[in-house]
């Protein structure tokens, strides 16, 4: 069986905790290799190679930290079909996705080419008399990143690729679901011409985790999954002294006013909903029709809509999405369907009966469809990450805004309407940290930024665009005065402004 090794210090460093996990392939429902659970042992290794390397690294001008960067995309781009497929054979999505992945990830990439630019600082000429103040950007030293097994390629590339090129090295944790791609992402970055020890990868759990929230030298963490772990992260991160931004969870609305375009609307709304299994933070899981009309509609039409997905393993060109990550998150959800039915929702599509031949052992579940979804109901207060679509109908536009701002998360979410003036007035009352006005699924580009709000994000620094730069710099200002005729007794004071 095949073992998945750290990589540390520019090269392959095999396990030595003795503690390894399953990396299963979805689509057979098969265990295909293991991989090495660190120990704090292990991470104090990295962390020590880290920390040699950016001292280093840091004295490079940010013209050549950004041809790195381009060489690091050229590379990735020459490698898109094979990790792509490595990628889906770990995670279960379909190749097209696990494409996408990547190009979302090269996006940031692309933004870290330009890190000149956005590293210059502020001037002030002339700020006192003679006086004339300025400020410089700089590394934090190391920094670390704990990414989810549901973007393996996309998130560690929006945290590493900014936090290198500023200047920091970078501590990867990624999923142990899905660990091969995050190593040969390191592979690559090293070929791109980054010293070694620049980018490290540290596979393991929750002692993995706890040991880069308490390393002294690790001086910032970004973080992606869960709510409950996240609050988890940043506490314990921040008590530690450290910078900390942690992304956790989602429930995403989607509304539709009586006069948009229901039949791209329930395109739309598939794709988000339905794409990747689900297995998104910015999915789209909650539809809210305004009014009786628009909510049978959108039903029948979602009804035929549903009927033309196709289920696949990831290979196949054909199929819209794939098996979900494991077993268990497999019955998770089947959970969640069975607790919808139980709280009164009307299931409408049942995907828990979804079997594909020739791959029964695989973790495939069909999508579902629930109708009259009550905002007290537990299924649609939590988030379900997997390919369920709940209807929760709306009688009014206010109740429409609502409904998304008083949800405990605030992720995502999107209106659909051909009225401008009320797409205006969504956007400014709901309360939801990214908006997308007829776009299902509104990520940013990757020079804006990326951050939701209430239990969605812990922590006030966003991800990628400037606010990357900022969470992965601290700011120095020196305010400076050169006197004439200024002697060797001459004595240093504070300027007084005048």
């Amino acid at each position: 069986m095949r073992d998945i090794t750290h990589f540390i210090d520019g090269a392959a460093v095999a396990g030595t905790s003795g503690r390894f996990g399953d990396v299963f392939n979805p689509n057979t429902g098969e265990v295909q290799a293991r991989v090495a659970l660190a120990s704090a042992a292990e991470l104090d290794a990295a962390v020590a190679a880290a920390v040699r390397a950016q001292q280093v690294w840091a004295l490079a001008n940010p013209q050549r930290r950004a041809r790195v960067m381009f060489d690091f995309k050229r590379l990735v781009e020459a490698n898109m079909n094979e990790l792509a497929e490595l990628l889906s054979s770990e995670h279960g999505k379909v190749i097209a996705d696990s494409k996408g992945d990547l190009q979302r990830g090269l996006e940031v990439i692309e933004f870290a080419c330009g890190i000149p630019h956005a590293l210059k600082g502020e001037y002030t000429e002339g700020a006192g008399p003679g006086i004339d103040v300025y400020s410089m950007r700089q590394p934090l030293g190391v920094a670390a990143g704990i990414t989810p097994f549901n973007f393996p390629a996309m998130i560690p590339m929006w945290m590493f690729g900014i936090a290198i090129a500023v200047g920091n090295a970078f501590i990867l944790k990624p999923s142990e679901k899905d660990p091969s791609v995050p190593v040969r992402l390191a592979e690559l970055m090293m070929e791109a011409g980054a010293p070694k020890g620049v980018l490290n990868v540290v596979h393991g759990d929750k002692a993995a985790v706890d040991a880069i929230l308490d390393h002294p030298d690790i001086k910032a963490v970004s973080f992606v999954g869960s709510s409950d772990i996240a609050h988890y992260v940043y506490s314990r991160g921040a008590a530690a002294g450290k910078r900390v931004q942690a992304m956790g969870g989602a429930k995403n609305h989607g509304v539709i006013l009586p006069d948009a375009d229901i039949d791209q609307a329930v395109k739309d709304i598939s794709g988000a909903a339905f794409g990747s299994a689900g297995e998104r933070c910015m999915a789209l899981p909650v539809v809210v029709p305004v009014g009786q009309k628009t909510a049978e509609v959108f039903r029948e039409k979602m009804l035929a809509e549903i009927e033309t997905l196709k289920v696949g393993v990831s290979t196949d060109a054909a199929a819209q999405y794939g098996p979900v990550v494991s077993a268990a998150h497999r019955q998770k959800i089947a959970d969640y369907i069975q607790l919808g039915v139980d709280e009164g929702a009307e299931l409408v599509v049942d995907g828990r009966g979804f079997n594909l031949q020739g791959y029964e052992q695989g973790f495939f579940m069909g999508p579902s469809l629930f109708d009259q979804v009550k905002p007290g109901m537990r299924t649609y207060q939590e988030e379900i990450f997997g390919p369920v679509l709940q209807i929760v109908r709306a009688g009014t536009f206010e109740e429409a805004v609502r409904l998304p701002s008083e949800h405990p998360y605030g992720n995502g979410v999107a209106i659909f309407t051909r009225n401008g003036r009320a797409a205006r007035e969504f956007a400014a009352k709901v309360n939801v940290g990214m908006v997308g006005i007829n776009v299902p699924i509104p990520v940013p580009v990757a020079y804006h930024t990326f951050g939701g709000w209430k239990r969605s994000a812990f922590g006030d620094t966003n991800q990628h665009g400037m606010e990357g730069v900022k969470f992965y710099t601290k700011v120095k200002t020196v305010t400076a005065r050169w006197p004439e005729g200024l002697s060797e007794d001459s004595a240093f004071v504070i300027p007084t402004m005048g």
